[in-house]
């Protein structure tokens, strides 16, 4: 116990810069865009141990919650989801078309795009509710080979 308490006792503030670079650099090995965000905590401990002076238990502290802030900045913020919920990138959940044979709730109609969704201009579409011919719709859904569509007013 000793021991851990000397080796704690003796951390100065370049070690957590130390550390943080050593995870930048793990990031470049594990390229999973997590471990950077550590890494860049651990160098702001660094940085703050070098400016004020500080207690292991307050550094470590300080190195989660700035970590996990970054952290959920990255997911939250910066890596929006997608419009699109097929994995496919050719196209936006709000793709507009027309329809070109009646969509009647429950059953399969036909809706032309004007920009190709998937690779196809012509796609059978379903929608919660009945869709006359020559009415303007948009995707709201994608599952697997059908389109869900969705009128514009």
């Amino acid at each position: 116990m000793q021991e851990l308490q000397a080796f704690i006792d003796g951390l100065l503030w370049w070690h957590w810069i130390v550390f943080g670079l050593l995870l930048v650099v793990a990031e470049i090995v594990v390229p999973l865009f997590v471990v950077i965000w550590f890494g860049l905590g651990s160098i702001i401990v660094g940085a703050i141990m070098f400016l004020f002076a500080t207690t292991f238990m307050t550094n470590l502290g300080i190195w989660i919650v700035i970590s996990l802030l970054l952290l959920s900045l990255w997911f939250g913020y910066f890596k929006k989801e997608k419009i699109d919920k097929s994995g496919q990138p050719e196209f936006r959940l709000d793709t507009r078309g027309v329809v070109t044979e009646e969509i009647r709730h429950g059953y399969k109609g036909k809706v032309h795009f004007d920009m190709p969704v998937l690779g196809s201009s012509d796609w059978h579409a379903t929608s919660d509710h009945d869709i006359e011919v020559g009415e303007k719709v948009k995707i709201v859904e994608v599952n697997g080979q059908l389109i869900k569509v969705k009128k514009i007013k």
